[in-house]
């Protein structure tokens, strides 16, 4: 099962996919359920009940008639690793603990939807804005001291995440901080699937695509730190809520060839750690990231102009 969060008219609601450009309205096929999909995840029974309202039901709406809104529109937490995976760590040249994960935090702010345009910071501001892609795990059952054998039971499903990031703000300090949170910087979505239709997230590979070229990928095998091991760690010290999202790290940028002129450009731009590959987002690209049978998370880039702007 495939659930999205989407606005209508100016309306939210939570939508059921029956392929994959349609689907099930649940404001239409069951209004006595939350049109927010973190409270319906709160619900007990909330997949009877979203099963139960679908079931030989056509489609109410296509994708093209709707905005996506980010998953999760107003997750308790969205917990992001650094690090995750030892290609990354091979690139920076950044230290982290083999024994403990190395997590900050996002708000909800600093994410849209699928299709919605990234905002690329003005070069007066910062140059290298990059794509990180990453699973996205979403809880729906909370708990505290959660065993690891027991997490996958806390699990309400997967979404892809790209966890955009501002590279000269992320160096000014020891906390990721604002480069990690600058206004509609990543992305989240298109829907979440359900553990039982998404299967082994460790068979797949992640993979992020900037204007069709594939920048990186990577096996979801090679996190240092698996699903099971960041719920267990996360819920010794936080009583994880449905709707908490965990942001599992990005790999590593594949090594590019003699005549990749873009990320020979991207290794001169001064302002943060510099990646052999990584190329920056900019005004007029398009970013993809795809997980292997999850789907594939889609945004333009637009810039966003610099000026005082009261609100």
């Amino acid at each position: 099962m495939r659930l999205i969060s989407y606005r209508k008219d100016g309306k939210p609601g939570v939508g059921v996919m029956t392929s994959d450009d349609a689907f099930v309205a649940l404001p239409l096929a069951a209004p006595d359920l939350p049109t927010n999909l973190r409270l319906i995840l709160a619900l007990p029974d909330w997949q009877v009940r979203v099963r139960r309202a679908v079931e030989g039901r056509k489609p109410d709406l296509r994708l093209d008639q709707v905005a996506l809104d980010p998953l999760i529109i107003d997750p308790n937490a969205i917990w992001a690793l650094a690090l995750n995976f030892q290609s990354h760590i091979n690139e920076t040249g950044l230290t982290t603990s083999p024994d403990y994960p190395q997590i900050f935090l996002r708000h909800a702010k600093s994410q849209v939807g699928a299709g919605q345009p990234l905002l690329c910071p003005p070069p007066s501001v910062a140059r290298a804005f990059d794509y990180e892609g990453e699973l996205a795990v979403i809880i729906g059952r909370g708990g505290r001291y959660i065993p690891k054998e027991e997490a996958g039971k806390h699990i309400a499903g997967y979404s892809i995440y790209n966890e955009g990031s501002v590279r000269e703000y992320q160096g000014h300090n020891r906390q990721f901080g604002l480069g990690k949170n600058f206004e509609r910087s990543g992305s989240f979505g298109p829907w979440l699937m359900t553990p039982d239709e998404f299967g082994n997230p460790y068979d797949k590979h992640v993979m992020t695509r900037l204007q069709g070229k594939t920048r990186q990928r990577e096996s979801l095998g090679n996190l240092i730190f698996n699903v099971e091991a960041l719920i267990h760690y996360l819920s010794m010290g936080h009583n994880l809520r449905p709707g908490d999202v965990i942001v599992t790290g990005t790999p590593g940028a594949l090594k590019p060839d003699p005549n990749d002129y873009e990320a020979s450009v991207a290794a001169h731009v001064k302002g943060g750690v510099q990646y052999a590959g990584r190329v920056h987002m900019k005004p007029g690209d398009v970013v993809e990231v795809e997980i292997e049978g999850l789907g594939v998370l889609r945004n333009p880039v637009v810039a966003d102009e610099a000026g005082y702007r009261p609100d």
